[in-house]
């Protein structure tokens, strides 16, 4: 399936992407191709292992990004709570912390004041940083929901409480 993000990215910067998914495991050895990765999901998942959390660790110190999104937004449940136990064994001398208005991710492309999503379950996104770099990035407000079309090119999800407008400012994170 197509990504629009990546169309929009396109269409907007000089950035090149690729519209096409690239499914990858943390074990995959063409990881450190990519320089960004998407991770998303509804349910708690299995612990990595020691292997990929070193694997994933280098990957983020050595230049990559990472965009972790919770498409459902439980606080503390499911997702939300396995993805913050996973970055507190990645990251275990450094915590998610909510990122200041002022932050790089917040006016790179776009000047970011709101957080959009498909819901808003945070006003704010979270990150690791790791001395002049933030190489990975939560958010629970559901973005790719936010950002998925059917085959028909039809929103798959309507964006609430803020509609479209919520969708764009989505889309303006996603991009920067």
């Amino acid at each position: 399936a197509t990504m629009p993000l990546m169309q929009e990215v396109r269409l907007r910067t000089s950035v090149e992407t690729r519209d096409e998914r690239q499914g990858l495991t943390l074990r995959d050895p063409a990881l450190f191709a990519y320089p960004f990765l998407y991770m998303t999901g509804e349910r708690g998942f299995e612990p990595f292992s020691d292997e990929e959390l070193e694997i994933l660790r280098r990957y983020l110190l050595f230049g990559g990004l990472l965009l972790i999104d919770d498409a459902r937004g439980n606080k503390g449940r499911d997702f939300d709570a396995s993805v913050r136990q996973e970055v507190a064994r990645l990251f275990p001398d450094r915590a998610l912390k909510i990122l200041p208005p002022d932050h790089t991710v917040f006016r790179t492309f776009y000047l970011i004041r709101t957080i959009g999503g498909v819901r808003v379950v945070n006003p704010y996104l979270e990150g690791v940083q790791v001395e002049d770099r933030t190489p990975l990035l939560y958010c629970q407000n559901g973005l790719g929901v936010a950002w998925e079309r059917d085959y028909l090119g039809h929103w798959v999800a309507a964006c609430h409480p803020g509609g479209e407008a919520q969708r764009l400012e989505a889309f303006k994170l996603g991009v920067n």
